[in-house]
C-alpha cells in the first residue's frame, strides 16, 4: 500500500519534533536493552480481555466497566512508544505501522464509548456490543504488531547474529599501518563487516559494523568522544565496549577484543563465538 507513503511522511515529522527530550530514549527501551512498546500494550489488551470475561459473568457490571476504563487510559503511553518506535523505520515497516495503529485507533474509540454507556442505565446491551466490537478490533491490531515484530524484524537486535557468523579464535584484519589515527576502517571477517578505529593514543577499537537498530553502517558514521554514531538513524555507541548511548537502537553492538603481534599484524577475537545451537 505505497499510497500510505503520503501520510508517513508529515507524521514522521511530527513525531521526531515531539518535545520528548531524554524520555523519548525510555519509550524506545534503551534502558531495558529492547523495545518498550511491547510491554506497554499488555495493560490494555490484558484490561479489555479481562473485561470481555466479565460482561460474560452476571452481577460483574462495575468491575468490567473500571477495566474498560483502565484500558482505555493504558493505550495513551502504549500508542505514544509505539509511534516513537515507528518514526524510525523503513517505509514498507511504517505502511504495516499505520494500519496497526489505525486498527487501534478504532478499538480505542470503540472502549471509550463503551464506558460512557456503561454509565448510563439502560445501556448494557449496547456497551457489552461495543466492547466486543472493540477486543475484536485490538486482534487485528495485535496480528498486526505480531507481523511487524516477527516477520518484518521491527524492534529485533539486528546484530544477534554476529556471534553465530563467526568462528572462534583470533582472526587477523590487517597491519597496525593499515588503521591511520582518527579514521573509521571497515574491515571483513568471514561474513561479518567490523568498525576498526584507532584512536590518536594508539589504542584500537573494534565493534560489529552493522548497527543493531536497522544494519546502518557505522564506518561511515561520525565519531566524537570515544563513541560512534549511526548514520541512518543517529544511534550513538561507545566504541570501548559497545554500550548504547543513544538510540532508537535498543541493543549494544558486539566488541571484539583486539592484539597485535609482534610483527604488526592486528587480531580480533569476539567472546562467545562460534557457539552453535543445541
Amino acid at each position: 500500500m505505497e499510497k500510505l507513503d503520503v501520510l508517513s511522511s508529515p507524521m514522521r515529522w511530527v513525531v521526531r519534533r515531539l518535545p520528548l527530550g531524554r524520555s523519548r530514549d525510555a519509550l524506545r527501551g534503551l534502558p531495558i536493552g529492547h523495545p518498550l512498546h511491547p510491554a506497554l500494550v499488555q495493560v490494555p489488551v490484558g484490561a479489555w480481555l479481562s473485561a470481555a470475561v466479565l460482561d460474560c459473568v452476571p452481577g460483574s457490571r462495575r468491575g468490567a466497566r473500571v477495566l474498560v476504563g483502565v484500558g482505555v487510559l493504558g493505550a495513551a503511553p502504549a500508542a505514544l512508544a509505539g509511534w516513537v518506535d515507528w518514526a524510525e523505520q523503513p517505509p514498507e515497516h511504517m505502511r504495516t505501522g499505520l494500519v496497526h495503529a489505525a486498527s487501534v485507533t478504532t478499538a480505542v474509540a470503540l472502549y471509550a464509548g463503551s464506558w460512557v454507556h456503561r454509565r448510563r442505565d439502560g445501556r448494557t446491551v449496547l456497551a457489552k456490543a461495543l466492547g466486543f466490537t472493540g477486543l475484536c478490533a485490538v486482534g487485528v491490531g495485535g496480528l498486526l504488531g505480531g507481523h511487524l515484530a516477527y516477520r518484518q524484524a521491527v524492534g529485533a537486535n539486528k546484530a544477534e547474529s554476529v556471534p553465530r557468523l563467526l568462528e572462534a579464535g583470533w582472526h587477523p584484519v590487517g597491519a597496525v599501518a593499515d588503521f591511520p589515527a582518527g579514521v573509521a576502517v571497515r574491515r571483513q571477517v568471514g561474513e561479518v563487516a567490523l568498525l576498526v578505529f584507532r584512536c590518536e593514543d594508539g589504542r584500537l577499537r573494534v565493534l560489529g559494523e552493522r548497527c543493531s537498530h536497522q544494519s546502518g553502517p557505522l564506518s561511515e558514521g561520525r565519531i566524537a568522544d570515544g563513541c560512534v554514531e549511526c548514520p541512518w538513524h543517529g544511534s550513538v555507541f561507545r566504541l570501548s565496549d559497545g554500550a548504547n548511548v543513544r538510540g532508537p537502537a535498543t541493543a549494544p553492538q558486539p566488541a571484539f577484543q583486539v592484539r597485535v603481534d609482534g610483527d604488526g599484524i592486528v587480531r580480533v577475537r569476539l567472546p562467545g563465538a562460534g557457539r552453535s545451537a543445541p
